[in-house]
């Protein structure tokens, strides 16, 4: 029996400034995918649990791009990209937080199918430098990241 990894791991590269993020899902490549360019599940599910995500822009297919904010009652943070890519298994973006315009990240995300419904994401975001890296490591974004798919887990469930 397979072994799945419910909470991400993420590493950072020692090498180049990549943090790699990896997570299994009880869900087909497809669901996964769907879940990450669909706007409406994408903002049920992702960041953390107190705050709150709101479409500005969004054109999820290849050379298509988007926008949206992560807010509170007393923070709003925007972000935006490009969608480079959308595969069956993979999707390709730009990723960019607005409070640092000049940090922009290359994401490469893959959805693997394990077997037994399972799916393993694997995410890829190329930073411009390892301070940069470094910088977004330090930030929390492990609550994020793990909030948000234990959302999408219950979203998939669903």
């Amino acid at each position: 029996m397979t072994e799945h990894i419910t909470t991400a791991t993420i590493e950072a590269d020692p090498v180049v400034p990549v943090i790699h993020i990896t997570r299994d899902f009880h869900a087909t490549p497809a669901q996964v995918i769907r879940a990450h360019v669909d706007p409406e599940l994408f903002t049920q599910w992702v960041g953390p649990n107190y705050r709150t995500i709101a479409i500005d822009h969004w054109d999820a297919r290849t050379g298509g791009s988007w926008r949206y904010t992560d807010s509170t009652d007393e923070d709003v943070q925007a972000f935006r990209g490009c969608f480079h890519e959308i595969g069956e298994n993979r999707i390709v973006q730009t990723f960019t937080w607005e409070g640092m315009p000049e940090g922009v990240a290359l994401e490469t995300m893959t959805a693997t199918d394990l077997g037994d419904g399972w799916t393993r994401l694997h995410a890829a975001s190329l930073t411009d430098s390892f301070e940069g890296r470094d910088a977004w490591l330090a930030s929390g974004m492990e609550v994020g990241v793990n909030d948000g798919y234990a959302k999408l887990d219950a979203l998939l469930a669903r």
